[in-house]
């Protein structure tokens, strides 16, 4: 495909709590574009206040897509996303709108703008749940040992606690026959339809972006998020949410073994783990384009510096409203 017929996407990536909704939904207002979540929870119908999904008022009239849109009783794989995503940012620029991804699901990210090709390996149902059980009796490393020894490379990529990936990795090597990382490296077969700019938001000192979560997860607290958890948790079919962070650590304190400020800090404590984990992720890509946040003082510059990466970067050279 030659580059003038590729499809121009702008991504906004970076840990949560690090600013990623709003700065997309203005440069969307900005460029006419509509924002294509890349969030692998806000996906789900329900998970509202866990996985800070973007209120009305927050969209500010911008057309969002791909969040609660998958019922939480649905496994959804990245295959499932991808099949979502793709024709959705083809129809978005069809329709003369930039495509903006936004969200903190680098696998999402990286996969559709790498135009990343899975290869065709069926799903089991039953394994899947078989895999899950045997998280719950015998602890989500147990499972991630299991993948170790079918697929060590696979393991060493994939975090314990990330449930999904390790059922989907163990899946695929049994179901397959082969590792998961031979599969994934089979998928690079085609460019990229995407002429992308991908922008990361970063801090230069940690403890800010750490403040920014224990003052969200505070916030999520007062808006429900304790309620929230305790539908799910009464509920045994939602398997999916069980896992989620902002969720499972409260389970101790609805089976009254732990107080309800302890599980907020664990909740606090999981999610700092988890944007170390996301910045890990997004520091391989070198296609990244950072903003320093903690150096720059008004939300005005932050739109200007990221104006001036649109311009130098030509994704509005192509026939956008």
């Amino acid at each position: 495909m030659t580059e003038a017929k590729k499809i121009p996407v702008l991504a906004i990536v970076g840990p949560t709590a690090s600013g990623k909704t709003g700065l997309g939904v203005s440069l969307a207002g900005i460029y006419g574009g509509e924002v294509v979540s890349a969030d692998s929870m806000q996906i789900y119908t329900g998970l509202d206040i866990a996985t800070a999904k973007p209120t009305r008022e927050e969209m500010m009239g911008i057309p969002h897509h791909l969040i609660g849109c998958v019922s939480i009783d649905t496994a959804f794989s990245l295959a499932d996303y991808m099949a979502l995503a793709r024709p959705l940012i083809a129809d978005i620029y069809g329709r003369g709108h930039l495509p903006v991804l936004v969200g903190g699901t680098g696998l999402y990210v990286s996969s559709i703008l790498s135009n990343v090709q899975l290869t065709e390996t069926r799903k089991d149902e039953g394994l899947r749940q078989e895999l899950l059980a045997f998280a719950e009796i015998h602890g989500n490393e147990a499972l991630h040992a299991r993948l170790a020894e079918k697929d060590p490379q696979a393991a060493l990529e994939i975090h314990p606690n990330n449930l999904v990936r390790v059922v989907r990795a163990l899946e695929v090597c049994l179901i397959s026959g082969k590792t998961f990382t031979q599969c994934k490296a089979e998928s690079h077969r085609e460019p990229s339809p995407y002429h992308s700019l991908q922008i990361g938001l970063t801090f230069s000192d940690r403890q800010i972006l750490y403040d920014r979560i224990n003052q969200r997860v505070d916030e999520m607290v007062a808006n429900g998020l304790v309620e929230e958890a305790r539908a799910v948790y009464e509920n045994e079919a939602l398997r999916t949410a069980h896992h989620a962070i902002g969720y499972k650590e409260l389970i101790p304190y609805f089976e009254q073994k732990m107080t309800l400020m302890e599980c907020i800090d664990k909740i606090k404590q999981e999610t700092r783990k988890y944007a170390k984990r996301q910045m890990t992720w997004f520091r391989k890509n070198d296609e990244i384009q950072w903003i320093i946040i903690d150096k720059i003082n008004k939300k005005q510059e932050i739109l200007e510096k990221c104006q001036k990466k649109v311009a130098k970067s030509g994704i509005m050279c192509y026939n956008i409203k």
